[in-house]
């Protein structure tokens, strides 16, 4: 036992005598050459696993990434355009410089590793952890201010005067404030990722003080939100759903339930489903059924008139429905103050968001629904902000003290 540790000591003395001691037998110049060959044979294939991994062959060769992304890149003008440069995976999310280039390699070590242990191994995993792979990604892209972004667009090499009039207002003001293109163009070449909102916690309060607001027969409420309308007091049959901040009479109540008048407009075409508050203006105020929309029982005719602009017959309607209480506010001024709120602090993000006026009320619908999928507004507080941009739209202006609404 003696003898075999005396030999492994003997044997660990050898090896650092020969590592440490320079060489009797071997010429330094041999040395030299050795170590540089070796470094040079190191960098070769260092540099070739490099470019391996860095190539849109790799990038796709999982099917969490051919069967997600890919397809979605193919539908937009970073993969197919009539100048025909085209945007490859690495162009967008490695830097191109060699320092950033190996620092993102060894991050992108995470994505690798969640898909050997299978976290986005299939299409539904992938769509859950979408939002977390994409928020990283955004932070990277904010942090370098869209270096490869830059690669290709560029402020200073941009033609405004050939943008839309839109496009330049926007575009001037982040040129300006150089602003990381992230900020705006989130979703550009890839789907946005689902985001589960957590609701408007100022709506959420004002929802819950109208649940303990007394309401009196013969007075106009505002809808604090959007829900069902039925045709008998037991709420057994929904007919439709009243949205947010509509106003409507009360007629009566019938214990949890409240009956209301609704007078509102709609096009006179098909089953005329779509109520809407006021004439010419699409301004959504209510929803029936098609079922009921032409019962001549539950809609009265109130008076027809015909849209100049757009040749179609409108009527106005008297419709008596009910709904369940505890949903209407007699003041529609706190509802426009959460809007109003909602509006300012979600469309400020990428740039300074239009003033309510400078669009009429038909126009904003389309230019709110460009808009709104990059905010994470709920499905309730974006529709009372399109409903309040349309109601202090450009049609509703006072000149003089006249409204300039229909």
């Amino acid at each position: 036992m003696k003898n075999r540790f005396k030999a492994v000591k003997t044997a660990i003395h050898w090896v650092l005598a020969l590592l440490l001691r320079p060489s009797t037998r071997i010429g330094l110049g041999v040395l030299v050459i050795g170590g540089f060959i070796g470094g040079v044979t190191f960098l070769a294939l260092f540099n070739t696993g490099m470019n391996a991994t860095n190539s849109e062959a790799f990038c796709i060769s999982c099917h969490s990434m051919s069967d997600t992304v890919l397809p979605e890149l193919k539908q937009t003008v970073h993969w197919k355009n009539r100048s025909g440069v085209r945007a490859h995976c690495p162009d967008c999310h490695v830097p191109h410089d060699f320092t950033s280039k190996v620092a993102r390699k060894m991050q992108a070590s995470r994505e690798v590793l969640g898909h050997l242990m299978g976290t986005i191994g299939t299409p539904e995993k992938f769509k859950e952890h979408r939002i977390v792979l994409a928020t990283r990604e955004w932070a990277r892209f904010k942090a370098n201010n869209s270096k490869e972004c830059r690669n290709c667009h560029d402020y200073a090499s941009m033609d405004f005067d050939k943008m839309r009039v839109t496009s330049q207002t926007i575009m001037h003001g982040a040129a300006e404030r150089n602003a990381s293109c992230v900020d705006c163009h989130k979703g550009i070449a890839h789907h946005l990722p689902e985001v589960k909102s957590q609701g408007n916690p100022a709506l959420a309060a004002l929802t819950s003080e109208a649940r303990g607001a007394a309401i009196e027969t013969g007075k106009r409420y505002y809808s604090v939100m959007p829900q069902p309308l039925y045709a008998d007091p037991e709420l057994t049959r929904e007919i439709g759903a009243i949205e947010i901040a509509t106003d409507a009479k009360v007629l009566q109540k019938k214990n949890d339930a409240v009956q209301v008048e609704l007078q509102l407009w709609r096009k006179n075409k098909g089953y005329a489903r779509v109520l809407y508050g006021r004439f010419g203006l699409n301004i959504t105020s209510a929803v029936l059924a098609k079922e009921v929309s032409r019962d001549d029982d539950l809609i009265h005719v109130l008076e027809t008139q015909v849209d100049k602009v757009t040749g179609l017959e409108w009527q106005k309607i008297s419709a008596t429905v009910w709904l369940r209480g505890g949903g209407l506010v007699d003041n529609v001024e706190p509802i426009w103050g959460v809007a109003r709120q909602s509006y300012s602090q979600s469309c400020s993000v990428c740039h300074r968001q239009p003033n309510e006026a400078s669009h009429d009320a038909n126009q904003w619908p389309g230019l709110f629904g460009g808009m709104v999928g990059f905010t994470n507004m709920d499905d309730p507080t974006a529709k009372l902000v399109l409903k309040y941009l349309q109601l202090h739209s450009s049609d509703f202006v006072v000149k003089d003290g006249v409204a300039s609404a229909h």
